[in-house]
């Protein structure tokens, strides 16, 4: 099984679910984004927000295949992008953060850690960035698809909580923290194998 990790630009745009190809609840506000519904094309929004976030500060989304099938994706930008961001109770996302805005894995794909590759995915690109830090609204009541993440997938990769709310607590994953997890579990990995003799290894591998 092959694994890929690719920048989402308009010409991958149509590999995203066909529920959140044409949704715009992160990219406009609120009143744009009823109008956009009751007498637009969702889906050229996304495609001209997605286009100006390109041109104007770099990658902002990342698709996962898997054996050349698209089975999950995630989307991030600064807050200043993102104008349903200070629609939220626990807003401002801090100065030093960008904004990690939705992800998700198709349910077959679910429970292979492509949640967790495309976190460390997202981190990587804004580390060679020189971003510090990704913030992300979460849901604590969350039960189903939604373009707000679940507040137990963004703890259990490692966000923390540094602002409380009953249903939109604000989480912050220091990049520094992130990274050192990676390097972590590399230097477990190769103290494992370097203290197995060479067949051993050679059957783990």
């Amino acid at each position: 099984m092959s694994r890929r990790l690719a920048s989402i630009t308009l010409d991958n745009i149509g590999d995203l679910p066909p529920r959140c190809r044409k949704c715009v609840f992160w990219e406009l506000d609120p009143m744009s984004y009823a109008r956009a519904h009751e007498e637009g094309d969702p889906r050229l929004e996304k495609e001209s927000w997605v286009s100006s976030v390109l041109l104007e500060w770099g990658s902002c989304g990342k698709i996962v295949y898997v054996d050349g099938v698209p089975a999950g994706y995630v989307m991030y930008a600064p807050p200043h992008y993102v104008p349903r961001s200070v629609a939220f109770p626990t807003s401002p996302v801090s100065a030093d953060a960008v904004l990690l805005m939705t992800a998700h894995v198709l349910g077959e794909f679910a429970g292979g850690g492509l949640g967790r590759m495309l976190v460390q995915g997202v981190a990587k690109d804004m580390t060679r960035r020189g971003v510090k830090a990704i913030e992300a609204f979460g849901d604590l009541k969350w039960n189903g698809p939604s373009c707000v993440v679940p507040a137990d997938y963004l703890l259990a990769v490692g966000f923390k909580t540094v602002r409380q709310h009953a249903r939109y607590p604000r989480l912050r994953l220091e990049l520094k923290t992130a990274l050192s997890w990676r390097e972590d579990v590399e230097v477990a990995l190769e103290r494992l194998l370097g203290s197995m003799t060479p067949e051993r290894a050679l059957r783990l591998a």
